[in-house]
C-alpha cells in the first residue's frame, strides 16, 4: 500500500546539531516525503519515542553477514537514540528494487533468521494507526467491519482463515520497497516497523505487495509455497493490506489507490 507523499518540515538546526550533522538538509525521495540527509546522515521526525529507541538499539547490534546488511542508527549528543522527536542513520548505500522480489524475500528471511529469540516489545501494545488496524483485523484480533468494497473484498478471505499454529517473532512489516541493492553489498535493510508474527508472514505481505502493485506473476506466491502454513500466511497478508488501506482512508490519510486494486489477487489467493 501508498501513501502519496508530503514533503514535511526541515529537521531544525538543533536537531541536525543533536546528530552532529553539520551540511545543510535536504529532502530525498520517497520516505513519504519525511526524510532529509544531511551529508552522510539520513533524519526522520520518528513516532514513539519508545519505538525508535528499541529498533535503534537492536539494530546497532545486529550483525551485517554475505546475506543482508541493515542501516546503522546514529546516537544523539545525549547518548540516546532520539532527539527532538527525531531519530538520525548513517546513510545507507544503494537503491530500492521493488522488482527484485526473490532476492527482497532472501534478505527479509536472512534478517528475520538474526532477529530469532528477541522478546516481543511492549510498544506494540499501545500502538494505535490503520497498520496496527489492519494487522490485528487479519489476526481476528479485531471485527470485521468496513463498507460495501471492504466487506465483498474481505469477508472471503476470513472465511478462508484456518488457525494458524507458527511461532511468532519480530519482524519487518513492509520489506519490499525497504530493501536497498548496491553492487558488491549485500541487501541492507531498511525503515523497520515492527510486527510480532511468524517470520513468513513478512514474506507474504512481500508476495502481496508485489503481485498487487509491480506486476509480479502468480508463479513468485508458488515458488515461497514451500514455507509452513503459507496460503494462511498469504490470506492475512492480503486482509492486512486491504483493512490498512480502509484505516488510511477512515483517518483522512491521503492514500493513493482503490482497495478494490486487491481484486485480482483475493481471487489468486483463494484460488490456491
Amino acid at each position: 500500500m501508498y501513501i502519496a507523499a508530503v514533503v514535511h518540515e526541515s529537521p531544525s538546526p538543533e536537531v541536525l546539531a543533536a546528530f552532529g550533522a553539520r551540511e545543510r538538509a535536504v529532502p530525498l525521495p520517497g520516505g513519504q516525503g519525511r526524510t532529509w540527509r544531511a551529508g552522510e546522515i539520513v533524519l526522520k521526525p520518528c513516532g514513539p519515542a519508545a519505538e525508535a529507541a528499541w529498533v535503534a538499539e537492536v539494530l546497532s547490534q545486529v550483525v551485517d553477514t554475505d546475506r543482508f546488511r541493515v542501516a546503522r542508527p546514529v546516537r544523539a549528543a545525549d547518548g540516546g537514540w532520539v532527539a527532538y522527536g527525531w531519530q538520525a542513520w548513517w546513510l545507507t548505500p544503494g537503491s530500492p528494487d521493488a522488482r527484485r522480489w526473490d532476492d527482497v524475500l532472501a534478505a527479509g528471511e536472512a534478517f528475520h533468521e538474526a532477529l530469532v529469540g528477541l522478546a516481543r516489545p511492549r510498544f506494540l501494545d499501545d500502538r494505535d494507526d490503520p497498520w496496527t488496524y489492519g494487522d490485528r483485523l487479519a489476526w481476528e484480533e479485531l471485527p470485521l467491519q468496513g463498507g460495501e468494497v471492504m466487506a465483498e473484498l474481505l469477508e472471503p478471505l476470513a472465511l478462508a482463515r484456518q488457525p494458524v499454529e507458527l511461532p511468532a517473532q519480530v519482524v519487518h512489516g513492509d520489506l519490499l520497497g525497504n530493501v536497498m541493492f548496491a553492487d558488491g553489498l549485500a541487501p541492507a535493510v531498511i525503515d523497520w516497523p515492527v510486527y510480532y508474527r511468524p517470520a513468513s508472514w513478512a514474506a507474504a505481505v512481500a508476495v502481496v505487495d508485489a503481485l498487487t502493485w509491480h506486476d509480479a506473476p502468480a508463479a513468485l506466491a508458488a515458488r515461497w509455497g514451500d514455507r509452513p502454513e503459507w496460503n494462511q500466511l498469504l490470506v492475512r497478508a492480503l486482509m492486512y493490506r486491504i483493512a490498512t488501506n480502509e484505516g488510511c482512508r477512515r483517518a483522512g490519510m491521503p492514500v493513493r489507490e482503490r482497495a478494490d486494486s486487491y481484486r485480482p489477487v483475493v481471487d489468486l489467493v483463494l484460488r490456491r
